[in-house]
Protein backbone atom coordinates (compact mmCIF):
# COMPACT_ATOMS: atom_id res chain seq x y z
CA UNK A 1 0.00 0.00 0.00
CA UNK A 2 1.32 3.33 -1.31
CA UNK A 3 0.71 6.16 1.93
CA UNK A 4 1.26 9.61 1.76
CA UNK A 5 4.89 9.68 3.46
CA UNK A 6 5.75 7.03 0.63
CA UNK A 7 4.77 10.14 -2.03
CA UNK A 8 5.80 13.47 0.17
CA UNK A 9 9.29 11.03 0.02
CA UNK A 10 9.58 10.76 -3.50
CA UNK A 11 8.67 14.16 -4.08
CA UNK A 12 10.67 15.83 -1.72
CA UNK A 13 13.98 13.58 -3.46
CA UNK A 14 13.17 14.82 -6.62
CA UNK A 15 12.07 18.39 -6.03
CA UNK A 16 14.75 19.02 -3.93
CA UNK A 17 14.67 22.11 -1.80
CA UNK A 18 15.08 25.04 -3.96
CA UNK A 19 13.71 24.43 -7.51
CA UNK A 20 12.06 27.36 -10.14
CA UNK A 21 11.48 25.25 -12.95
CA UNK A 22 7.58 24.24 -11.56
CA UNK A 23 6.91 27.60 -10.60
CA UNK A 24 4.45 28.16 -12.97
CA UNK A 25 1.35 29.70 -12.10
CA UNK A 26 -2.57 29.08 -12.93
CA UNK A 27 -4.80 25.46 -13.58
CA UNK A 28 -3.63 23.29 -16.57
CA UNK A 29 -4.17 19.73 -17.98
CA UNK A 30 -1.50 16.90 -18.90
CA UNK A 31 -1.97 13.28 -20.25
CA UNK A 32 0.58 10.28 -19.59
CA UNK A 33 1.46 8.88 -23.08
CA UNK A 34 3.06 5.48 -24.07
CA UNK A 35 6.01 5.79 -26.42
CA UNK A 36 6.14 1.75 -27.19
CA UNK A 37 4.31 -1.02 -26.64
CA UNK A 38 3.26 -2.68 -23.20
CA UNK A 39 1.12 -3.73 -20.57
CA UNK A 40 -0.40 -1.60 -18.14
CA UNK A 41 0.51 -1.39 -14.47
CA UNK A 42 1.05 0.99 -11.42
CA UNK A 43 -1.57 3.55 -13.15
CA UNK A 44 -2.98 3.26 -8.96
CA UNK A 45 0.65 4.47 -7.44
CA UNK A 46 0.52 7.35 -10.36
CA UNK A 47 -2.70 8.41 -9.43
CA UNK A 48 -2.36 8.77 -6.03
CA UNK A 49 0.66 10.85 -6.37
CA UNK A 50 -1.51 13.17 -8.12
CA UNK A 51 -4.24 12.98 -5.87
CA UNK A 52 -1.67 14.18 -3.09
CA UNK A 53 -1.17 17.00 -5.14
CA UNK A 54 -5.17 17.85 -5.63
CA UNK A 55 -4.95 17.36 -9.61
CA UNK A 56 -8.14 15.12 -10.36
CA UNK A 57 -7.12 12.32 -12.53
CA UNK A 58 -9.21 9.98 -15.12
CA UNK A 59 -7.56 6.80 -16.17
CA UNK A 60 -7.86 5.77 -19.77
CA UNK A 61 -6.78 2.23 -19.06
CA UNK A 62 -6.59 -0.47 -16.58
CA UNK A 63 -3.98 -2.91 -14.54
CA UNK A 64 -2.99 -5.54 -17.60
CA UNK A 65 -4.42 -3.96 -20.35
CA UNK A 66 -2.18 -3.50 -23.55
CA UNK A 67 -1.60 -0.29 -25.10
CA UNK A 68 0.44 0.57 -28.36
CA UNK A 69 2.32 3.45 -28.78
CA UNK A 70 0.57 7.08 -28.47
CA UNK A 71 -2.11 5.92 -26.33
CA UNK A 72 -2.93 7.50 -23.73
CA UNK A 73 -3.11 5.99 -19.82
CA UNK A 74 -4.55 8.87 -18.05
CA UNK A 75 -5.30 12.38 -18.20
CA UNK A 76 -4.61 15.16 -15.18
CA UNK A 77 -6.09 18.38 -14.30
CA UNK A 78 -4.96 20.90 -11.69
CA UNK A 79 -2.93 23.42 -10.67
CA UNK A 80 0.33 23.08 -13.07
CA UNK A 81 2.59 23.99 -10.41
CA UNK A 82 1.38 20.84 -8.57
CA UNK A 83 1.02 18.78 -11.60
CA UNK A 84 5.09 19.34 -12.74
CA UNK A 85 6.08 18.68 -9.04
CA UNK A 86 4.25 15.08 -9.20
CA UNK A 87 4.40 14.23 -12.91
CA UNK A 88 8.13 12.53 -12.93
CA UNK A 89 7.38 10.83 -10.07
CA UNK A 90 4.21 9.53 -11.46
CA UNK A 91 5.77 8.36 -14.67
CA UNK A 92 8.61 6.69 -13.33
CA UNK A 93 6.51 4.77 -10.76
CA UNK A 94 4.16 3.56 -13.57
CA UNK A 95 6.99 2.87 -15.87
CA UNK A 96 8.53 0.91 -14.26
CA UNK A 97 5.94 -1.06 -13.08
CA UNK A 98 4.33 -1.41 -16.64
CA UNK A 99 7.94 -2.78 -17.58
CA UNK A 100 7.42 -5.38 -14.83
CA UNK A 101 4.04 -6.26 -15.62
CA UNK A 102 5.56 -5.89 -19.79
CA UNK A 103 7.97 -8.92 -18.81
CA UNK A 104 5.86 -10.92 -16.90
CA UNK A 105 3.39 -10.55 -19.91
CA UNK A 106 5.90 -11.74 -22.47
CA UNK A 107 6.93 -15.15 -19.67
CA UNK A 108 3.51 -15.69 -19.05
CA UNK A 109 3.05 -15.89 -23.11
CA UNK A 110 6.02 -17.86 -23.59
CA UNK A 111 4.83 -20.73 -21.11
CA UNK A 112 1.70 -20.66 -23.04
CA UNK A 113 3.37 -22.19 -26.18
CA UNK A 114 4.02 -25.15 -24.23
CA UNK A 115 1.31 -25.77 -21.46
CA UNK A 116 -1.44 -23.46 -19.86
CA UNK A 117 -1.56 -25.11 -16.50
CA UNK A 118 2.36 -23.82 -15.29
CA UNK A 119 2.65 -20.92 -13.27
CA UNK A 120 4.38 -18.07 -14.25
CA UNK A 121 5.47 -16.31 -10.82
CA UNK A 122 7.52 -13.47 -9.25
CA UNK A 123 10.23 -13.78 -6.28
CA UNK A 124 11.28 -11.51 -3.58
CA UNK A 125 14.23 -10.24 -5.55
CA UNK A 126 12.32 -6.80 -5.47
CA UNK A 127 13.02 -2.91 -5.00
CA UNK A 128 13.27 -2.38 -0.90
CA UNK A 129 9.70 0.38 -0.79
CA UNK A 130 8.62 -1.14 -3.76
CA UNK A 131 7.57 -4.70 -3.29
CA UNK A 132 3.85 -3.92 -3.16
CA UNK A 133 4.33 -1.89 -6.82
CA UNK A 134 6.24 -4.60 -8.32
CA UNK A 135 3.90 -7.64 -7.20
CA UNK A 136 0.89 -5.63 -8.25
CA UNK A 137 2.42 -5.42 -11.20
CA UNK A 138 3.36 -9.20 -11.47
CA UNK A 139 -0.13 -9.95 -11.26
CA UNK A 140 -1.17 -7.40 -13.84
CA UNK A 141 0.69 -9.54 -16.09
CA UNK A 142 -0.67 -12.36 -15.87
CA UNK A 143 1.86 -13.76 -13.11
CA UNK A 144 1.37 -14.86 -9.31
CA UNK A 145 2.93 -13.12 -7.25
CA UNK A 146 4.36 -16.12 -5.37
CA UNK A 147 5.34 -15.10 -1.25
CA UNK A 148 4.80 -11.88 -0.48
CA UNK A 149 7.36 -12.08 2.80
CA UNK A 150 9.24 -14.45 4.86
CA UNK A 151 6.02 -15.29 6.80
CA UNK A 152 3.84 -15.73 3.82
CA UNK A 153 5.75 -19.25 3.56
CA UNK A 154 8.41 -21.46 5.19
CA UNK A 155 11.47 -21.96 2.16
CA UNK A 156 13.73 -24.58 3.71
CA UNK A 157 16.88 -23.20 1.70
CA UNK A 158 20.62 -24.79 1.23
CA UNK A 159 21.84 -23.19 4.43
CA UNK A 160 18.67 -24.80 6.78
CA UNK A 161 20.12 -28.17 5.07
CA UNK A 162 23.28 -27.15 5.47
CA UNK A 163 22.83 -26.77 9.47
CA UNK A 164 20.47 -29.23 10.05
CA UNK A 165 19.73 -31.58 7.22
CA UNK A 166 16.98 -32.14 4.79
CA UNK A 167 15.04 -33.78 6.74
CA UNK A 168 15.79 -32.19 10.38
CA UNK A 169 15.27 -28.59 8.59
CA UNK A 170 11.53 -29.94 7.60
CA UNK A 171 11.11 -31.31 10.71
CA UNK A 172 11.91 -28.17 12.73
CA UNK A 173 9.97 -25.92 10.69
CA UNK A 174 7.02 -28.09 10.90
CA UNK A 175 6.63 -27.82 14.40
CA UNK A 176 6.83 -24.08 14.09
CA UNK A 177 4.87 -23.13 11.43
CA UNK A 178 0.78 -22.85 11.31
CA UNK A 179 -1.24 -25.38 10.26
CA UNK A 180 -2.37 -22.62 7.34
CA UNK A 181 1.06 -22.07 6.25
CA UNK A 182 2.94 -23.92 3.41
CA UNK A 183 6.54 -25.44 3.52
CA UNK A 184 8.58 -25.06 0.47
CA UNK A 185 11.71 -26.85 0.30
CA UNK A 186 14.80 -26.23 -2.28
CA UNK A 187 16.68 -28.96 -3.79
CA UNK A 188 19.46 -29.16 -6.07
CA UNK A 189 19.87 -32.73 -7.62
CA UNK A 190 16.82 -34.56 -8.97
CA UNK A 191 16.79 -37.37 -6.31
CA UNK A 192 16.88 -35.27 -3.26
CA UNK A 193 12.95 -33.82 -4.74
CA UNK A 194 10.88 -37.44 -3.77
CA UNK A 195 13.06 -36.88 -0.38
CA UNK A 196 11.58 -33.71 0.33
CA UNK A 197 8.18 -34.57 -0.79
CA UNK A 198 8.53 -37.84 1.58
CA UNK A 199 9.62 -35.70 4.84
CA UNK A 200 6.54 -33.30 4.83
CA UNK A 201 7.12 -30.78 1.63
CA UNK A 202 4.36 -29.22 0.02
CA UNK A 203 6.39 -27.63 -2.32
CA UNK A 204 9.47 -28.22 -3.92
CA UNK A 205 11.61 -25.94 -5.45
CA UNK A 206 13.83 -27.69 -8.20
CA UNK A 207 16.78 -25.10 -7.56
CA UNK A 208 19.39 -24.37 -10.58
CA UNK A 209 18.59 -27.46 -12.70
CA UNK A 210 18.69 -27.79 -16.44
CA UNK A 211 15.19 -28.65 -18.22
CA UNK A 212 16.15 -32.66 -18.60
CA UNK A 213 16.67 -32.59 -14.99
CA UNK A 214 13.54 -30.96 -14.01
CA UNK A 215 11.70 -33.65 -15.99
CA UNK A 216 13.13 -36.21 -14.19
CA UNK A 217 12.07 -34.60 -10.93
CA UNK A 218 9.18 -34.14 -12.09
CA UNK A 219 9.15 -37.71 -13.05
CA UNK A 220 10.10 -39.06 -9.77
CA UNK A 221 7.87 -36.32 -7.90
CA UNK A 222 4.96 -38.00 -9.74
CA UNK A 223 3.19 -40.42 -6.58
CA UNK A 224 3.28 -37.37 -4.61
CA UNK A 225 0.96 -34.73 -3.84
CA UNK A 226 3.66 -31.79 -4.11
CA UNK A 227 3.94 -28.89 -6.70
CA UNK A 228 6.99 -28.97 -8.43
CA UNK A 229 9.02 -25.50 -8.83
CA UNK A 230 11.75 -24.42 -11.30
CA UNK A 231 13.55 -21.43 -10.36
CA UNK A 232 17.53 -20.39 -10.82
CA UNK A 233 18.51 -18.13 -13.65
CA UNK A 234 15.28 -18.57 -15.98
CA UNK A 235 14.70 -15.93 -18.86
CA UNK A 236 12.17 -15.14 -21.17
CA UNK A 237 13.86 -17.50 -23.55
CA UNK A 238 14.14 -20.46 -21.05
CA UNK A 239 10.36 -20.60 -20.09
CA UNK A 240 9.04 -22.59 -23.08
CA UNK A 241 11.60 -25.45 -22.51
CA UNK A 242 10.89 -25.35 -18.60
CA UNK A 243 7.12 -25.31 -19.16
CA UNK A 244 7.71 -28.51 -21.37
CA UNK A 245 9.09 -30.28 -18.02
CA UNK A 246 5.85 -30.86 -16.66
CA UNK A 247 6.59 -28.78 -13.56
CA UNK A 248 4.03 -26.47 -11.63
CA UNK A 249 5.66 -23.02 -11.75
CA UNK A 250 8.47 -21.14 -12.65
CA UNK A 251 9.63 -18.83 -10.43
CA UNK A 252 11.90 -15.83 -12.15
CA UNK A 253 13.67 -13.18 -10.19
CA UNK A 254 14.10 -10.93 -13.58
CA UNK A 255 10.04 -10.39 -13.70
CA UNK A 256 11.26 -7.62 -11.09
CA UNK A 257 15.22 -7.32 -10.64
CA UNK A 258 15.75 -7.02 -14.67
CA UNK A 259 12.26 -5.55 -16.37
CA UNK A 260 12.88 -2.71 -18.43
CA UNK A 261 11.28 0.22 -17.73
CA UNK A 262 8.57 0.90 -20.11
CA UNK A 263 9.13 4.66 -22.02
CA UNK A 264 6.14 6.83 -21.11
CA UNK A 265 5.88 10.56 -21.30
CA UNK A 266 3.69 13.08 -19.77
CA UNK A 267 2.73 16.03 -21.11
CA UNK A 268 0.46 19.19 -20.58
CA UNK A 269 -1.62 22.02 -22.51
CA UNK A 270 -4.43 21.31 -24.31
CA UNK A 271 -2.48 20.93 -27.89
CA UNK A 272 0.57 19.32 -26.12
CA UNK A 273 1.74 15.87 -27.33
CA UNK A 274 3.77 13.21 -26.02
CA UNK A 275 7.25 13.73 -25.38
CA UNK A 276 6.95 17.94 -26.09
CA UNK A 277 7.36 18.65 -22.01
CA UNK A 278 11.13 19.32 -21.31
CA UNK A 279 9.90 18.18 -17.53
CA UNK A 280 9.99 14.73 -19.33
CA UNK A 281 13.82 14.72 -19.27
Amino acid sequence: MITDSDIERWLTEDVGHHDVTNQIPGETVGTLYATEPATVAGLEAATAVFDYLDCEVERAVGPGDRIEAGDPLLSVSGPAREMLRGERVAVNLAGHASGVATRTARAVEAAREESWEVRIAATRKTTPGLRGLEKRAVVAGGGDTHRLDLSHMVMVKDNHVAEMGLEGAIDRFRERVSFVTNVEVEVETAADAPRAAAAGADIVLLDNMAPAEVTEAVSRLADSAVLAEASGGITVEDVPAYAATGVDVISMGSLTHSAPSTDLSFSTGEDGHAGDCPHNR
